[in-house]
C-alpha cells in the first residue's frame, strides 16, 4: 500500500488566520483536488491530518467541522479522487500529543492503518508538519502554498533538507512521474 498524508488547510485548501470556520469559507487551492485524484488513480491511499483548534477555541463546533470535510469529501470525489480518511486534533494545548507538532496523530493513522510511515509522505505548509513529519520518521515535503512561503523564509533551518514544492499537484507530479 502506497500512503500520502497531507495536512488540510494551506495544502488542500486555501488558508485563513482566523480559521476556516464554515463549509462555505472552504475554498480548495486550484489543482488541489485533481492532484489527489491522480495520487488515487497512482496508487496512494489519501489520508488528512489536520490540527482544528478553531473547535476547541470556540470559533465553531464539531458538526460544522464534519460539515467541512463533507464538503471536501464529495469535492474530492467531483475530481475523480478519493480521501480515505481525515483525522483531526481540536485541542488548543501545544503539549498534546497529537496536535502537530507532536507526532501522535500521524503515529496513530500508521497504527490504525497498520502500516510503518517509514519514508510515508507528509504534505504540509509549516514547520509543524514538518515537525511532525520527522518525529513520526515519515518523510517530511513541503508546498509554499498557504503559510508554505513564510515558512521557507522564516524557517530556513527546519526546511533544510526538506524537498519544497509550488502546490500539491508538483508534488502529485513528482511522486507518480518515474525517475530518468
Amino acid at each position: 500500500m502506497k500512503l500520502i498524508i497531507l495536512d488540510r488547510d494551506g495544502v488542500i485548501n486555501e488558508d485563513s488566520d482566523a480559521y476556516i470556520k464554515s463549509p462555505e469559507e472552504w475554498t480548495p487551492i486550484p489543482g488541489s483536488l485533481e492532484a489527489i485524484a491522480r495520487l488515487n488513480h497512482a496508487g496512494y491511499r489519501v489520508v488528512v491530518a489536520t490540527n482544528q483548534s478553531g473547535v476547541g477555541r470556540g470559533l465553531f463546533n464539531l458538526e460544522t467541522l464534519n460539515r467541512i470535510h463533507r464538503k471536501m469529501h464529495r469535492m474530492a470525489q467531483e475530481a475523480g479522487g478519493l480521501i480515505d480518511a481525515v483525522f483531526f486534533c481540536l485541542d488548543v494545548d501545544e503539549a498534546h500529543p497529537h496536535r502537530k507538532p507532536n507526532p501522535g496523530m500521524l503515529l496513530e493513522i500508521g497504527r490504525r492503518l497498520k502500516c510503518s510511515l517509514q519514508g510515508v509522505p507528509v504534505v504540509g505548509d509549516s514547520v509543524r508538519d514538518i515537525r511532525a513529519a520527522r518525529a513520526a520518521n515519515a518523510w517530511p515535503l513541503l508546498v509554499r502554498t498557504g503559510k508554505g512561503v513564510r515558512t521557507v523564509e522564516q524557517e530556513t533551518e527546519s526546511c533544510a533538507n526538506v524537498l519544497v514544492f509550488e502546490h500539491l499537484a508538483a508534488v502529485a507530479t513528482y511522486l507518480i512521474t518515474p525517475p530518468e
